[in-house]
């Protein structure tokens, strides 16, 4: 009864922070949302498959896609990924890469306790002036970087649940804009070999941020000859608040030791269209994995996409067994993904991650 209790209490959660959502797809609130780098999915392993796997996602990087997949994490894991954006130097002038970061450790018998840093940043960018336009002034760094902090619990062997807090930065030499959000999730497995799994998650629920610095400020001079400044005030932005629900179904073969994962999720967003993503995912021996995957977005065929996040997806992982012993989970994993984003060039991210 207690853990009906429990379960019942998280439901209740999510449905609630799950009202601002309920705006989603409108396209006259499209891009009046800050910290868009919150909807770009930093791991290697799930973008393979475009992030479809909000059921089945598991381990550290499950506090991205759905935090209830945390809760899987056997005993300690470390993990780290390269992205290079939408081409990196050859796609954007700047050269856009992301450096993500995480370690999970189990602290409870039902709980794990997870973080992650997600570091993206954009190389040197030329100062251009109002009055002198061309190169030659300098540069500049912008960074972004947000911080998460996540528990998840298993209430019951079906029903898996938890939370990520999380601190949003984003920085010039004289602007910055700090804000802060929450993320929960849901997942439930069910089935005789635990095959059907359903999820369910909010993300980047919270507070307004807004930008302050000097770098608003500018020096005037009066009509008396007398200097002063003028401070631009700037206006307040939501976060990309997200509702994802996922399902999916493993088809279990004996030869082999063989999996073919069908998966299919939904994105509510509530400042962007609505994404429909559909996957498949192949292992053999447990060692090997292929997946590929597809995100549709109204107007994505016509030419008229709201976001470059989108369309085609693939990926491969290797996982090596450190341990020889029977139900040992410790081992290596090498992951690698490519995202196509039209009018983009595509965005390559490779990843290893450490169990023991």
């Amino acid at each position: 009864m207690k853990n009906i209790f429990k379960i019942f209490a998280v439901v209740v959660i999510l449905s609630v922070l799950g009202i601002p959502a309920a705006q989603a797809g409108n396209d006259e609130r499209r891009g009046t949302a800050g910290a868009s780098e919150l909807l770009v999915n930093p791991w290697a392993r799930s973008t393979g498959w475009g992030g479809v796997n909000v059921a089945n996602v598991r381990g550290l990087e499950s506090m991205f896609n759905n935090v209830a997949g945390l809760a899987f994490v056997s005993n300690v894991e470390l993990a780290y990924t390269n992205t290079i954006l939408y081409g990196g130097r050859s796609g954007l002038s700047s050269g856009a890469t992301i450096n993500t970061f995480g370690l999970a450790l189990r602290v409870f018998e039902a709980g794990v306790l997870g973080a992650y840093v997600m570091s993206m940043g954009f190389g040197d960018i030329d100062i251009t002036k109002f009055d002198v336009p061309e190169p030659g002034n300098g540069t500049f760094s912008p960074s972004y970087m947000n911080i998460n902090v996540a528990y998840a619990h298993s209430f019951t062997n079906t029903i898996h649940g938890g939370v990520t807090l999380k601190l949003v930065t984003e920085s010039t030499d004289n602007v910055s804009a700090s804000g802060f959000g929450i993320d929960a999730g849901i997942q439930y497995v069910t089935g005789e070999d635990d095959q059907l799994k359903f999820g369910i998650s909010l993300k980047n629920w919270g507070p307004s941020m807004k930008f302050d610095g000097t770098g608003l400020s500018l020096q005037m001079i009066g009509t008396g000859g007398n200097n002063f400044t003028v401070e631009t005030r700037s206006s307040e932005m939501e976060l990309p608040t997200c509702l994802n629900i996922g399902l999916s179904y493993d088809f279990l073969f004996q030869k082999w030791d063989q999996r073919l994962t069908v998966a299919g999720s939904f994105t509510s967003n509530a400042f962007l269209r609505d994404n429909y993503t559909l996957g498949l995912e192949y292992s053999l021996l447990k060692m090997f994995q292929i997946r590929c995957g597809y995100i549709f977005q109204p107007g994505l065929w016509t030419g008229d996409a709201a976001t470059a996040n989108n369309g085609f997806s693939a990926g491969a992982s290797v996982d090596i067994p450190l341990s020889k012993k029977e139900g040992s989970k410790s081992g290596i994993t090498i992951d690698y993904s490519y995202r196509t984003a039209d009018p983009l060039k595509g965005t390559h991210a490779i990843g290893a991650s450490l169990r023991f």
